[in-house]
């Protein structure tokens, strides 16, 4: 009866911990106690790409505001007043500040006051709009625009095509007018969007039940579609982001180390906030950070509940703090049949290598590759104490910090171990195929994106959502590709952990990641390898197979500038968004 009650103990006390683990796995959507209280400062996700139609710029695209309803009247969601949104971007690791700092600061005007409408008679309540400021290395901020607009919420036809409203021929002609154009070059957007995030809510709330199948009966379900966010998207031309001024026809090659940046967002709050009794509010005191976000689901996934708040209020630069929710992630734990997988049935093709190679066991608190610690084998790779050996092997009881903390807190270099398996004829302490280099070892979080790689067209029949993963199946499996270990270009190579595309799914990514997936494509094959050259086994069948539930947002995006899909409307909010 003892060992009864105590297994029932560990169940119970898995499912809380699964709870509370996984109770807001979105992107930045309401991810920590503080912040879910203040959704006008809640930045939900980041997205930085090449851009598809015009690849001499790279796109960043920092959403803000989860959750907004079409229908939501007659107080629409806007950007906040007193609020501080920053988009940082590094280009330097000699440098612990923004190297590139983008500041945006929004106002609003009630054009008639007298009615309760939000829109009437061409005038709006209330009408938003911005400056935008720049910061080079530190520099003094500069104002790039001023008197930016955005757009109202997409509330219905008579509000914005009507002649009661503000005769507009669709909204798309606000959205166009909207875009402006920075004393700097940078294209501008800021205003409502369709969130472009996918994720099955629903099931990661529920002990995380994910669907990855779903049923005719309880089918996977996006918790986020027909919902729209707040965007701030930048076109910038690559010579503006890489650090000596070079346009990306100057890139030694598709992987070239000098054109990797990283970027994150921010929003902050100044620090004391009064309430007048006429209802009036005053903002005083120095400027604080609120939320923040570089790679998806950091928050949501990795760091612990009881971090959450201190985590968003973090820059990267003092992120180590956090390095061990990384090294040893409690997704991870669901993933192995000795600590709680079997309880989580929906993770079940999810399994960690714990005798990969017949050697290696990357399991929570297992050595992984420390074993190899000090062996002449690693002297040149990535692994060797002179070099970053002592960030990737620390000790014996961080396996992955040789994978999952190099994806989030360094990007992973074009170095051994870090190429694909593809020509290592079974040792992956061998030179193999490139096909990522986004290294910018700054150790802290952000998205960290190589300009140098060219863009996959989104009509290429090899395009994938599935970002660097694709990349890598292709590059193992595809005749086209894993005949030699030459540098080439493959395709989604320009996918997420590489940037982050608005197609790219994220979650699905980053379960198989915890999954070991990234391991296996540099050669540390799953546990059924049979050292008989065959790469794909029937463990990395599963873990390739796996999907979160949604693979696509649930709308279109448009082929240019801002890229993001119009808004969702209020009073026909059953019709897709049109171009």
């Amino acid at each position: 009866m003892k060992n009864i009650n105590t297994q029932m103990k560990h169940v119970l006390l898995l499912f809380v911990m699964l709870s509370v683990s996984l109770f807001s796995l979105a992107s930045s959507h309401r991810e920590a106690p503080l912040i879910s209280n203040d959704p006008l400062a809640d930045n939900t996700d980041v997205y930085a790409f090449r851009s598809p139609d015009d690849p001499t710029t790279i796109t960043i695209i920092a959403n803000y505001i989860p959750f907004q309803l079409p229908e939501g009247g007659p107080n629409y969601y806007n950007f906040g007043t007193n609020i501080r949104y920053e988009i940082h971007i590094k280009n330097k690791t000699s440098t612990t500040t923004d190297d590139i700092l983008y500041r945006f600061t929004f106002t609003q005007v009630n054009e008639d006051p007298t009615t309760f409408f939000n829109i009437r008679l061409a005038k709006q309540n209330i009408k938003t709009t911005y400056i935008c400021e720049k910061s080079i290395n530190g520099a003094a901020l500069t104002t790039i625009v001023t008197n930016g607009i955005v757009p109202p919420a997409n509330i219905g036809p008579r509000s914005i095509q009507g002649a009661a409203g503000l005769a507009q021929p669709n909204y798309d002609a606000l959205i166009t007018a909207a875009i402006g154009t920075a004393t700097s070059g940078e294209k501008v957007f800021c205003g409502p969007v369709d969130d472009p995030f996918f994720v099955d809510l629903a099931g990661a709330f529920d002990a995380g039940n994910f669907r990855p199948e779903g049923n005719t009966t309880n089918p996977t379900k996006d918790g986020l579609a027909r919902h729209n966010v707040h965007s701030i998207a930048l076109k910038i031309p690559i010579s503006s982001l890489q650090k000596d001024g070079k346009p990306v026809s100057q890139a030694t090659s598709i992987l070239d180390a000098d054109f990797v940046i990283g970027v994150w967002a921010s929003a902050s709050r100044q620090q004391i906030k009064t309430l007048n009794a006429n209802g009036a509010v005053g903002y005083s005191g120095p400027w604080v950070q609120v939320s923040r976000l570089g790679m998806p689901l950091t928050n949501e996934a990795v760091i612990p509940v009881g971090m959450k708040d201190k985590w968003n209020a973090t820059t990267p630069v003092n992120d180590l703090q956090f390095a061990k929710y990384f090294t040893n992630p409690e997704l991870a734990l669901y993933m192995d049949d000795s600590q709680f997988g079997g309880a989580v049935p929906s993770l079940n093709a999810l399994r960690i290598q714990n005798h990969s190679l017949g050697a290696y066991d990357f399991r929570n608190g297992k050595p992984g590759l420390y074993t190899l610690k000090g062996n002449a084998a690693l002297k040149g790779t990535a692994l060797d104490d002179a070099i970053f050996g002592n960030i990737l092997l620390p000790d014996a009881t961080s396996p992955r910090a040789v994978d999952i903390l190099p994806i989030f807190y360094t990007g992973v270099p074009n170095l051994i171990p870090y190429q694909l398996a593809t020509g290592k004829n079974g040792n992956p302490l061998a030179a193999g195929k490139p096909f990522i280099n986004n290294f910018l070892p700054t150790l802290g979080d952000m998205l960290r994106l190589n300009m140098a790689v060219p863009v996959t067209p989104r009509n290429d029949p090899k395009f994938s959502s599935l970002g660097i993963v694709n990349a890598a199946v292709l590059g193992l499996t595809d005749p086209a590709y894993n005949t030699s270990t030459s540098l080439q270009f493959i395709p989604n190579m320009d996918g997420f952990p590489n940037g982050r595309r608005l197609e790219d799914d994220v979650t699905t990514i980053e379960l198989q990641a915890v999954g070991g997936v990234a391991l296996a494509a540099i050669g540390l094959w799953y546990d059924d390898y049979k050292f008989d050259g065959k790469p794909v086994t029937q463990n990395l069948v599963n873990v390739l197979s796996f999907t979160a539930g949604p693979t696509k947002n649930d709308t279109t995006f448009k082929a240019g500038f801002p890229y993001v899909q119009t808004p969702w409307r209020g009073f026909d909010y059953t019709i897709k968004p049109r171009f």
